[in-house]
């Protein structure tokens, strides 16, 4: 049986966006596997106390039953760069364990730090990512993500960024990009349009 993950922000003891967390694993499970009986995170993850200052990075693995829990410092990765890749048959639609699909695109980085993967056209996800765009006046996220991630879904129903198909050649109407998960806060990791090639 295969296995999904839950990257979930653990800062100053605090579980952060822990519903939308278990919302989607919850519905992975149901849809993947059938399994309808809900599991609650914040339930299993045990020991939240001992990380009351500080972010760190949560990884729970799961499949029907949570598999493994690691409680690991957080250090944002410095992306200056992305490589722009074509794949118009991968499908990421679930935060799979096997990231096969997605490592085999980065490998294609070339000299760049990350990847920017395009699916028939349009614009998606960088290689853990999502993406935003800065038009100088608003912020905007593509329609087409491989996947929904928890600080785009927080991000869209604020009303701080919004959604549009937006394909590759588009790019270059936008004055910057921003690269946001569960992790990394928008402004966080912030690339020149000049630096997507």
């Amino acid at each position: 049986m295969f296995r999904l993950i839950e990257t979930i922000k653990l800062k100053d003891g605090v579980l952060q966006n822990i519903r939308l967390h278990n919302k989607r694993m919850n519905h992975s499970r149901f849809e993947l596997f059938g399994w309808s009986e809900d599991l609650i995170l914040n339930k299993n993850i045990l020991n939240i106390k001992d990380y009351s200052q500080g972010i760190f990075k949560c990884r729970v693995v799961y499949d029907k039953v949570i598999q493994g829990i690691e409680i690991i410092p957080y250090q944002i990765k410095t992306i200056n760069t992305l490589k722009l890749v074509f794949d118009n048959s991968i499908d990421y639609s679930h935060k799979y364990e096997d990231r096969e699909c997605i490592n085999r695109l980065f490998k294609l980085k070339e000299k760049c730090d990350d990847v920017l993967i395009i699916k028939d056209g349009y614009v998606t996800d960088s290689s853990y990512c999502n993406i935003v765009f800065d038009t100088g006046t608003r912020l905007i996220t593509p329609s087409t993500p491989l996947l929904e991630g928890i600080k785009r879904e927080v991000l869209l129903t604020k009303g701080k960024i919004t959604e549009e198909e937006i394909k590759y050649t588009d790019i270059k109407l936008f004055k910057k990009a921003y690269l946001i998960n569960s992790m990394i806060d928008l402004h966080k990791i912030d690339i020149p349009v000049k630096n997507i090639i």
